[in-house]
Order: C-alpha cells, then structure tokens, then sequence
C-alpha cells in the first residue's frame, strides 16, 4: 500500500453523505493521478453516518422496525460485527425522520434508539457503541429509557406522554426491568459536543431551535429537563446533569448516564478510527485527505476531521482538509496539522450550487488536489 491516498473525509451536512464525498473526491483524485491507489475510508463523530461508517469498514447492516420520533415506525439500521454492535441515534430518532421533515420539539421522543439498542441486545451484541447527533427531540432520554424498561409517572402513577414537555409533570422514576435488561452489557456513549444538560449552555437553550422549538418552547423543554434532573437525583441517586456531553442529542447523553449507567459520554472520532483500523490504513500513505462541510472553529473542538489530521499528523502522513467553506484563517490553518485546505468556494461563488450540486464541484478539487499534491 506504498504511496496510497487515504480519503476520510466527515458527511457535508444537509448536502452529502460521507460516503458520497470520498467517492466525489476519488473521481477526481483519478482523473488526474489514474495510477495511485485511493482507500476510501468516510468517517463520523458519533453522529449521521457513523453506521454507515462502520459498514464501510467491514460490520454487518442490521435493519429493524422501530419508532420514529413522533411515534410512527420507521426502518432504521445498525452495525453489527462480532459482539459489538453500532447504534446511532439519528437513524431512529433523527430529523431525517420526522414525517413530511415537520418539527415536534415539544413532544418528539427518543424511544426508538431504545429500541434499537434493545434489538442489538436480543440479536447478542454484549458491546453497544452509541453514537448521539441529530436528534429531533429533546427529552433527556426518557423515551430510550422507556423502551428499555423504565418507567415515568405523574403524580397520578400514570405514565408520562412523550416529549420534553411533558416532563414538567413528572413526579416519579420507576426503574422497571431496565437493569435487568441490560445485565452483562456494556454501553460506551460518544458524541461531539460537550454541553452540559441544564443552563444557556444546555440542550434545551443551545439545540431546540434547531429543531423548530420558539424560544417559550425552549423555555418549556429547560422546566422539564430541570424537574427531570431533580427527580431522577431524588429516586436514582444520580446526577449527572453537569457532566460532560449531558446535554448532546436533546439530553440524551445524559440519560445514557443517569439510566444506562454508562460511565460517560465521551469524543466521538477517537472510538470510530479505533473501529475503522484508520490509522492502520495511513501507514505508508502519502497524503490523507478528510473535511467536512464548514471548516470552522467549531472543527477545531474535537470534531472528526480533526482527529483524523492528528492521527496523520501522528502516522507522519500529510495531511488537507476539504470542505463547503472555510472561515478558518491561513493563520488559524498554521496551528493546526492539516497542511492545506480547499473549499468548494474557492471553486464556485454562489454558495447555493455549493450545497445543491457539490458532487460535480468536489471532483474538480479532487483534479485539483491531485495536481497540486500528487504529481
């Protein structure tokens, strides 16, 4: 595999799939340099794409039937190799999955990643990776809860409806058959932002509006999660509301800690290089080629094209980043381990066309970087 390219690149949010930009890029890449081998590697940070990110890499696609977000069932997929199983969130429980792409953020529910993870659990998996991003609810993992045994009742005894909302009438958590359940289980949770569940910075203030919620909508999601910490420090004995990644996916992450005992939720893209032997690939490559949609600060948090340059960086591999735009400086590019950046608005100025028809334009930067890096 002497002087391959390695392209691993992240989704192009709301345009492409990863998978479709590393084979945009290839198309490229061969037209120009048709004699070097390209290992197309997409990548995720726990979010859209991480299943499919693990079937590239050689785990089985399991399909079941579960719940959407506002309670009709979709087909939804898991990744599945030897006893570990991959689950993302999105693909239960996503925007992508709203009926018609209408927003539910007061009653959206995150019972459908509990039953995915309940699927993977009868099928055998004793490993489960769960990977939180795109959630179109925010109800601090109650639904997933719910589904795995758990129980929320009002001050009736009678359960909770789903959704955020509805926890402001929450009284009491009855844990059920959920330990049970998942006895001889092991959960590791990753995701890409750090939030913690409650405050300005929590899942209610920070994502809702992203998910159609007005600001008293907001308002409404915070009381709930907030009476939901509170009840679940009273009858669980846990609080985990300021933990790290607590506010990722609606408060998701932090019922994977207060319900699932997971022990915390943690960097997304380290976990899905370990599974896709990444770093393996990169030895005695020449370059390795990743990105995203924005190359923005926001990348330089951890997000995924930032672990695959360090780990470039790191095998002593080149390493560029291709993305939609690039609001990152030449100077804020220098601190970084990416040593050249291309954006599709270097190529097309109207950025409609960037996000409507990227394919065509990310082959033109695939001829280009091939002239620019591989000749």
């Amino acid at each position: 595999m002497k002087g391959h390219v390695v392209v691993a690149p992240d989704k192009f949010k709301g345009s492409l799939s990863a998978t479709e930009v590393s084979e945009s890029l290839i198309s490229g890449l061969r037209r120009t340099c048709p004699e070097i081998e390209y290992i197309r590697s997409p990548v995720a940070d726990g979010g859209e794409g991480t299943v499919d990110a693990a079937v590239t890499a050689g785990f089985k696609r399991i399909r079941a039937t579960v719940s959407g977000p506002t309670g009709e069932q979709v087909t939804a997929s898991y990744a599945v190799k030897d006893d570990t199983a991959i689950v993302e969130l999105a693909e239960a429980s996503g925007m992508s999955r709203l009926p018609g792409r209408k927003s539910a953020p007061l009653t959206a529910s995150s019972r459908g990643v509990g039953e995915l993870i309940a699927a993977a659990v009868r099928a055998g998996s004793k490993r489960i990776l769960l990977g939180l991003g795109g959630s179109a609810c925010t109800d601090g993992g109650t639904g997933m809860a719910t589904a795995l045994g758990m129980r929320f009742l009002d001050a009736r005894n009678l359960e909770l409806p789903p959704g955020g909302a509805a926890l402001r009438d929450l009284h009491k958590i009855d844990p059920g058959n959920l330990r049970r359940s998942l006895t001889g289980i092991t959960i590791t949770v990753v995701a890409d932002v750090d939030n913690p569940l409650l405050g300005p910075d929590g899942a209610a203030h920070t994502f809702s509006a992203q998910k159609g919620a007005a600001p008293a909508d907001a308002d409404a999601l915070e009381a709930g999660l907030t009476r939901l910490h509170e009840i679940a420090r009273r009858d669980l004995s846990v609080d985990a509301a300021d933990r790290p990644g607590a506010g990722a996916a609606g408060g998701v992450g932090y019922g994977t800690v207060a319900f699932l005992d997971a022990a915390r939720v943690e960097p997304g893209i380290a976990h899905i290089l370990d599974l896709l032997h990444l770093t393996d690939q990169m030895k005695g490559a020449r370059l390795v080629i990743t990105g995203e949609g924005s190359l923005d600060r926001q990348t330089l948090r951890g997000k995924a094209p930032l672990g695959v340059a360090t780990a470039a960086a790191r095998a002593g591999v080149p390493v560029i980043a291709v993305c939609g735009r690039r609001s990152l400086t030449d100077d804020e590019l220098r601190h970084t381990p990416f040593v050249g950046a291309y954006a599709l608005t270097d190529i097309e100025t109207d950025p409609n066309k960037c996000i409507t028809q990227p394919g065509p334009l990310l082959k033109r930067l695939g001829e280009q970087i091939a002239a620019d890096r591989l000749r």
